[in-house]
């Protein structure tokens, strides 16, 4: 008899995936089949998901806008459940783990009617919306950081996990710190869907320095398509060392080959850092309502590893005089870097499925 899989929800950011496709490698090596619901971001990512069956699921988000687009999110979140009821009834999963964002409020809702047990992962330091809507719901809720802020009602169902690490973020961790030669090997990102910040921020600052400075200066910098051609000419007109892409698809070995990273503060990226051990500044995303960034950048600023930043203060002449001293100074990211590590948790995929095991019906 061929054993019921594991289905797993996931929004089609890097920031819901990554941590379900870790989990999925480990579910499958132990023998359990995975299943995928996600959304139509999802395909940016390719096929390498390794789940025997993807599916899609309509869904939309019922905040913002007017309200005829709050009804008309609303109205195809109700399509959504209407298909998940189905797709459940045929796949019969022994339970339901969803990583966060709206695409999981259906499979998990039509998962609990139907009497499946199911688990929310929430990566941030903050209850996303989608999942503070479900918890009341799920049977387990894991966490990546703690979640001090949580409802008293729903703490006994809390198990601190950490955020599951993809198969290349795990082998990132073994790389020995870079050795400098006098360089500084900088990565610069925005998250897996970029951010327009550090095209405008990042390349100024570089080029006001002086020229010896900038020479000692290697940039690996992910940048959006529409900002593309104006960075790169602004590093060639600095004759500044530079590697630049809309999306790198092994980023954690470029974490690992970094002395400093500069960058959003999303669960992933955070919990890389900490894992692989590398100094950062980061940059919270503003304006939040839950200021989740905020509380993932501040796990790893508490370690001494990462240096917040305020976007408001995140100007080029800010970076430009931060990076001179670090340049000058390599053994404050070194330190940092160590700082960082002992936040890491590398064995998160691990614990979660250790979880999803006990939660799943027999």
């Amino acid at each position: 008899m061929t054993k019921a899989p594991a289905l797993l929800a996931a929004g089609g950011t890097g920031g819901h995936l990554f941590p379900a496709e870790a989990l999925a490698h480990v579910l499958g090596a132990r023998g359990v089949p995975v299943e995928l619901v996600t959304e139509e971001r999802a395909l940016r990512y390719g096929d390498a998901f390794p789940a025997r069956a993807t599916h899609m699921i309509p869904s939309a988000t019922p905040r913002g806008g007017s309200p005829l687009a709050r009804i008309g999110a609303l109205a195809r979140l109700g399509q959504g459940l209407v298909a998940s009821l189905v797709l459940l009834r045929h796949v019969q999963p022994s339970v339901v783990i969803g990583f966060g964002g709206y695409p999981t409020v259906p499979p998990l809702l039509a998962a609990s009617l139907l009497g499946i047990p199911t688990i929310v992962h929430e990566a941030n330091g903050v209850m996303g919306k989608a999942n503070r809507f479900l918890a009341p719901r799920v049977s387990a809720i894991a966490v990546g950081f703690p979640l001090d802020d949580a409802p008293a009602a729903l703490r006994e169902k809390i198990v601190l996990t950490g955020n599951p690490l993809r198969p290349k973020a795990l082998a990132a961790t073994q790389a020995p710190y870079p050795e400098d030669a006098g360089a500084l090997r900088l990565l610069v990102t925005g998250g897996s869907q970029g951010a327009r910040v550090m095209a405008d921020i990042v390349p100024e600052a570089i080029a006001s320095l002086p020229e010896a400075t900038r020479a000692r200066l290697v940039v690996t910098q992910q940048t959006r398509a529409e900002d593309l051609a104006r960075v790169t000419a602004t590093y060639e007109r600095a004759q500044v060392q530079a590697e630049l892409a809309p999306f790198f698809d092994d980023l954690p070995a470029r974490i690992a080959a970094s002395h400093l990273v500069i960058a959003r503060s999303g669960a992933s990226t955070v919990s890389e850092l900490a894992a692989i051990g590398r100094a950062s500044i980061l940059v919270p995303l503003p304006h939040a309502l839950d200021q989740d960034q905020a509380a993932n950048a501040g796990v790893l600023s508490r370690a001494g590893g990462a240096e917040i930043v305020r976007q408001e203060a995140f100007t080029p002449d800010w970076l430009a005089s931060r990076l001179a001293q670090l340049v000058e100074n390599p053994g404050e990211l070194r330190l940092a870097a160590q700082k960082a590590k002992s936040a890491g948790v590398v064995d998160a995929a691990e614990r979660l499925a250790d979880l999803t095991q006990q939660i799943a019906r027999g």
